[in-house]
């Protein structure tokens, strides 16, 4: 289907629900920070969120996943936040972001693969992995305590920056899956709409696409990587290459078209100075 055949009342209302997610992403980082840096983040969600689509734009854009590095450097500016407790909690997002593509995937292609019930198994226990590792690092950080050496001072950084309580982590889990639910149901929506394919497999499809931006294997502006993502998550479904070639190029259009507006979205956003605050 051609873009110009799409209904724009439906189009404009995806690329809403795109921001959505991008709001609720905004809202992860502040809700987060805001426990270890209160004062730093008091009254800051505006600016996170202006923080989050800067972020989203440049990690979009730039290769090999190297527009990472623009959060730290924003934390510092905004919220005088330093590297060393930024970095850490990026890495702690991330992983949660693998973990729930990764679930979401799983729910798709286990039940085909190895049935419903051993898939509501393995992914009950798949579920509970970030749990038990929360868990483990407590004992770790007491059992590091005041160890002399650059070395221990740089972990006890890293383990002081991951969730401070179960509050603190099941916030964190709750925000990464609802943006991924949004974002992705959005996303399958729009790749069913160039090519004629059930909810399953759309959905494989855009969370393939999209493992490809969170993964080191990130071509400038996701240019083939993203599409290749794609391809690999319709495989399964015996769909013609061409076909799922244009639909997944036609998908990449629309998530960078709704990546450059909310970098352009971002420029009206207030950019408070930590240090002038």
């Amino acid at each position: 289907m051609p873009w110009r055949q799409l209904d724009t009342a439906a189009l404009v209302g995806a690329i809403i629900l795109v921001f959505v997610s991008y709001g609720v992403r905004a809202v992860r980082v502040y809700d987060y920070f805001r426990a270890q840096f209160p004062q730093q983040l008091a009254g800051g969600l505006p600016l996170c969120l202006h923080l989050s689509l800067q972020h989203n734009l440049l990690n979009n854009l730039l290769p090999m996943r190297s527009g990472e590095l623009s959060f730290p450097l924003l934390m510092s500016r905004y919220f005088a936040v330093p590297a060393k407790r930024s970095l850490p909690v990026l890495l702690w997002f991330r992983l949660l972001d693998l973990h729930t593509l990764a679930l979401l995937a799983a729910l798709i292609i286990g039940a085909d693969l190895i049935g419903q019930t051993m898939t509501l198994l393995l992914t009950a226990i798949w579920l509970l992995l970030p749990w038990l590792g929360y868990r483990l690092y407590r004992p770790w950080l007491q059992r590091i305590g005041d160890r002399p050496g650059r070395g221990w001072g740089l972990l006890r950084h890293i383990l002081h920056s991951l969730p401070h309580s179960p509050a603190s982590f099941w916030r964190s889990w709750w925000w990464t899956l609802l943006n991924w639910v949004i974002k992705l149901a959005v996303f399958a929506w729009v790749l069913s709409l160039f090519i004629d394919i059930g909810l399953g497999p759309a959905w494989l499809g855009a969370t393939f696409g999209d493992l490809t931006s969170v993964l080191p294997i990130h071509g400038i502006a996701g240019a083939g990587t993203y599409e290749a993502g794609v391809m690999a998550g319709l495989l399964p479904f015996h769909i013609a290459p061409a076909a799922a070639l244009t639909a997944a190029v036609n998908l990449h259009l629309f998530v960078l078209s709704c990546t450059i507006l909310s970098g352009l979205v971002s420029l009206m956003l207030p950019k408070r100075i930590a240090a002038e605050a």
